[in-house]
This record gives C-alpha cells, sequence and structure tokens, in this order.
C-alpha cells in the first residue's frame, strides 16, 4: 500500500506502509465501525499536518517579526539584504578581541531578543570590505538604519537606553 503526504513546505512524501512496520491486519478493524488503527494514525497524522501548515502560513505572513537573535552577515549583500528586508535594523561592527565589544554583547543579545528592530553582527576582522563601506574605523561602531538608510551612528561602548533610543527614534 502506497500513502502519499503533504509537508506544510509544499513538499510531497511517498512510501510504502509495507515497509514502514505496518502490516496488513493493522487495516482490519474489529467490525464495530471502530477505526482501524492504521485510520487512527492517519487521522492524526493528518491533524498534525493541517496545523503545522496553519502555523507556517502565520509565520510567513508579510511583516513577520524580527528574528529574536542577532543576524551574523558575511558579506556586503548580506548587510544590504538584511537592511532591505527590516523596517530598522541596528548593526553592530566588532572584534572578537575587542574588550568594549565583549562587554556590549549581552546588551546587543538582549535587543535582539526584545526591541523590534533587527539587530545585525558584522566581524570587522573576517568583513573588512563592510567596515570601510560603512566607515567603522573604531570598535565597536553601531549604526541604526531605516528603511534602508543609515540614520544613526554610536562610537565605542553605549549603554543599553541609547541604543534604545536610537532604535526607538528610527522607528
Amino acid at each position: 500500500m502506497t500513502v502519499t503526504g503533504r509537508f506544510a513546505s509544499g513538499r510531497y512524501i511517498v512510501y510504502n506502509a509495507q515497509y514502514c512496520g505496518m502490516s496488513d491486519s493493522a487495516d482490519a478493524g474489529d467490525g464495530d465501525g471502530e477505526l482501524s488503527e492504521r485510520e487512527r494514525i492517519r487521522e492524526r497524522k493528518l491533524r498534525e499536518l493541517r496545523e503545522r501548515r496553519s502555523d507556517d502560513d502565520i509565520d510567513e505572513e508579510p511583516g513577520a517579526e524580527t528574528p529574536r537573535h542577532p543576524i551574523d552577515i558575511d558579506g556586503p549583500a548580506a548587510l544590504q539584504r538584511t537592511v532591505d528586508e527590516y523596517d530598522v535594523v541596528l548593526v553592530d561592527c566588532y572584534a572578537d578581541w575587542c574588550g568594549p565589544c565583549q562587554m556590549m554583547e549581552p546588551t546587543i543579545e538582549a535587543l535582539a531578543r526584545e526591541s523590534d528592530a533587527a539587530v545585525a553582527k558584522v566581524d570587522v576582522d573576517a568583513n573588512p570590505q563592510i567596515a570601510q563601506q560603512v566607515g567603522a574605523r573604531s570598535i565597536p561602531t553601531l549604526l541604526v538604519f531605516a528603511n534602508g538608510e543609515p540614520t544613526e551612528r554610536l562610537v565605542g561602548a553605549q549603554d543599553r537606553a541609547s541604543l534604545e533610543s536610537a532604535i526607538d527614534a528610527a522607528a
């Protein structure tokens, strides 16, 4: 017996029930109008797929929430995509060896979780072309983008209130 299912992503799965450990006896009901074990499993799986699909549809609506973790930027194209995708983006230009950058990391992580802005992180050692492009001559340098355009630049370690104010002003 062949069974076909559709994932929320749109992909289909086809499998042979014989090879999945289901015998023909699983199809046999007890004759009282009750569902067989196989039919109960099918019904449960179908419900789960429908629930998953409806959850995915909600997540993919336009204007979906910003990520709740910093976005690692690995090149100029990734930075441009991120700035274009979200209304407000806080970009943290940092280096792993930088003491003030390390000191600010918990604040950056908290802003990513709790603010309405997307938070992007650029390692200036791995991406010197981005540092040059945005004019990050000292680190940490934090930039706020609104609607694809830079609106504020903060250089050096900043407190959370300053960053929240910059984000709110851009929103």
